[in-house]
Formats: C-alpha cells, sequence, structure tokens
C-alpha cells in the first residue's frame, strides 16, 4: 500500500471528488452504516471513462462498492476503483467488499481513508494489496473524514456526530419571553434547515419545544419527503401530547421518546399503541443524562444526530460538550428586552468562542447569516 505523493494526479483528485459527491447522497439514509461513493474508472488507451458508479442505498446496503461493480460488469476488470472509505472485509449481512472487488479483477483501489470499524481498521486494503491489487490511501482524505464524521465518531467515541442548529434575531434571542415561538428567520434558512434534517439520521427537540410549537420535524423540500429523519423528543416524564403532530405521524415517520426511568409506565403504554417508541435512561438529579441518551442512540445505529431544540436544551448540549458542529442562522432584525436568550443560561459565546470550536465559514441566506463551525479534533 502507498500513500499520496506531493504530485498527485489530477484525475485521481477529479475523480476521488465524483465519488465523495455520490457518497453524499446517502448522507441521513444509509444509518447504521456509513455513506460511501464509489466510482470505477477504465482507460484503455484513449482516455479515461468512468465504467461504474455506486454510492451506499438506503438502510446500508447494498454497499457502494459492489453498487459501481454491478454497473461496471467485466468493464471492472484492470480498472481503478476510487471509494471514499475503506472497502469493508468482514462477513456482515452481505460478503465483503474488498472480496468483491478482488474478484472483479480490480487492478488499483484508490481510497480516500481508513474505516475506524476496529473489524475493518486496515484489513480491507491489506485484503485487496496482498491479492496483487494496488491499493493508495489519502487522496480526498479531509474531505472524507467530514463526510464520515459520523460514522468516525460512532466507532470512536460511542455516540453520534451532533450538529446543533440555533436561529437567533440580531440581538442573540431565540423567542419571546413565555416561550412564545416567534419567525425570527426567512424562506432561504427555512429550506436550509429542510436540507440539513434530510442529511441527518435523527433530530432531536425537548419536551418544551414541543409543548409550545407543535411541529413536525419533517423534511418538507420538494420531492424529499422520504428523506424525513428519525424525530426524538427529550420528554422525561412522558408530557407528549396524544393529539400533537408528531404523534398523529408516528407511523409515517419514526418517532422516539427518550424518557426517564420513573416515566409513567402507563402513559408508555398508551404512546407505544400510537406508534410512538419509548427509550428510557437514567436520570440523576431530577434529569435526562444527556450523554447515556446519545450512546444508546448511538447503539441503535444513529451516526448523524441534529438537534433543533429550545434555548434550554440547546445549552445543555453545550455544557456537556457534545456540540460536534454547530450551523448559527443570524437575522438582521433585533427581537429587543422581551426576548429570550438563545441559550439558557449561558452567553452565546460559549459555543462561538468556545475554544472547542472554530468557525469554519460564514455566508448570507437572503438577508440572513448563516455561520459555521465545527468542533477542534485533538
Amino acid at each position: 500500500m502507498t500513500s499520496p505523493s506531493d504530485d498527485i494526479g489530477s484525475e485521481d483528485l477529479r475523480f476521488m471528488a465524483l465519488a465523495l459527491a455520490l457518497g453524499r447522497r446517502g448522507l441521513g439514509r444509509t444509518w447504521p452504516n456509513p455513506a460511501v461513493g464509489t466510482v470505477v474508472v477504465r482507460d484503455d488507451g484513449a482516455g479515461s471513462v468512468i465504467v461504474g458508479r455506486g454510492w451506499t442505498q438506503p438502510g446500508g446496503r447494498p454497499h457502494a462498492e459492489t453498487e459501481a461493480l454491478a454497473r461496471a460488469g467485466d468493464a471492472a476488470r484492470g480498472a481503478t476503483l476510487y471509494v471514499t472509505l475503506e472497502p469493508c472485509s468482514h462477513h456482515g449481512k452481505t460478503p465483503p467488499c474488498a472480496d468483491a472487488i478482488i474478484k472483479a479483477g480490480i487492478g488499483r483501489v484508490v481510497s480516500a481513508m481508513a474505516d475506524p470499524n476496529p473489524q475493518v481498521a486496515g484489513a480491507g486494503h491489506w485484503r485487496m494489496a496482498e491479492n496483487g491489487v494496488v491499493v493508495e490511501v489519502g487522496i480526498g482524505a479531509d474531505e472524507a473524514r467530514r463526510d464520515n464524521a459520523g460514522h468516525i465518531r460512532r466507532m470512536t467515541d460511542g455516540r453520534p456526530q451532533v450538529i446543533l442548529k440555533l436561529a437567533m434575531s440580531a440581538d442573540g434571542k431565540a423567542g419571546l419571553r413565555g416561550r412564545k415561538p416567534v419567525q425570527i428567520t426567512g424562506s432561504a434558512v427555512r429550506n436550509r434547515v429542510h436540507l440539513m434534517r434530510a442529511t441527518s439520521d435523527a433530530v432531536l427537540t425537548g419536551i418544551g419545544t414541543v409543548l409550545s410549537d407543535d411541529p413536525l420535524l419533517t423534511c418538507r423540500l420538494p420531492g424529499m419527503a422520504d428523506r424525513s429523519p428519525v424525530r426524538i423528543v427529550l420528554d422525561r416524564q412522558l408530557r407528549l401530547p396524544l393529539d400533537s403532530r408528531l404523534v398523529a405521524t408516528a407511523r409515517a415517520v419514526p418517532l422516539w421518546v427518550v424518557a426517564g426511568e420513573g416515566a409513567p409506565s402507563d402513559r408508555e403504554q398508551q404512546l407505544q399503541a400510537r406508534g410512538v417508541e419509548v427509550l428510557r435512561v437514567g436520570s440523576p438529579d431530577g434529569e435526562l443524562s444527556l450523554h447515556a441518551a446519545v450512546k444508546m442512540l448511538a447503539q441503535r445505529g444513529i451516526t448523524r444526530l441534529m438537534v433543533e431544540a429550545g434555548p434550554i436544551v440547546s445549552a445543555a448540549f453545550v455544557n456537556a460538550d457534545l456540540v460536534d458542529e454547530a450551523v448559527v442562522f443570524r437575522s438582521p432584525k433585533p427581537i429587543g428586552p422581551d426576548g429570550i436568550d438563545a441559550l439558557e443560561g449561558l452567553p452565546l459565546a460559549a459555543l462561538t468562542k468556545s475554544p472547542r470550536l472554530v468557525m469554519t465559514g460564514s455566508e448570507t441566506a437572503q438577508a440572513d447569516t448563516v455561520e459555521h463551525f465545527r468542533r477542534q479534533e485533538a
């Protein structure tokens, strides 16, 4: 196996960029598996030709590599395969992709990064190399790590990648006093939020937001209703109204409620009868343990968790150091002294000036501003 040299071919960069773009098609749809992209390229002397493309299918299988190889057919023999994550080497519900690549006669594999899954962890690369496949690792690695952040976090830390969404006024307010909702940002931001939901495995909110807003938390972009994530409500005492829009749609779009160990069992039965799944975690000091909750979600396969909640839950995630990415939407209009802070009991700087997070970009969405933050890994 080799690592990329300083003189990376422009074709390798171009085809890996395509594989990465294909992989992103699966974000939010492939859990518990990562969203991988693959391109098979053949050059018979007249220039490179793409003979196969693939990306991880909904539910996590078929894998991207087998999809691309099936499309390539006999043209895969002697070709180069570009893949955004190391091909698997273990028998799961499907045979190893590394074996499929060897059997197809692929001559060269360009892999963006090793898979942190301990069942793979380099074994896929080595298996191919030992069978005569030229393996190069590292081209597109930075972008692959960003795209696979949820899978990496689940493998290394036992929890999902947490993406916090905040919408606030020019003076840092998230709503009116008395927890009354108010429209803060414009239609462009609302579309961005729906897209964030579509690329997340699950979206989490608190019972306070449900009681005040009665949200749906689905993706309502045209043609993307099937991209709605699992909806999760933190609700220690199971106060979720049976006539809420979340409960009414629980059989169409999964709804999980995270409750405390002491929540009433009769209420759980009422929710379950309506298609709601109730999950229980410890609640020391009368509060749900966020660390226990996110680890439980990871055990159930969630890799990318969007937090779209009110100031209390948002601040709790910041306090617990569980925010890996944040998207802050700022309106140019103030709410005034009657507004409530975006983070309950915390200055906004606890997020935007945190030593654990770095701003990675800022852009405009009509009249609003969008700021992106990401955790600085050790």
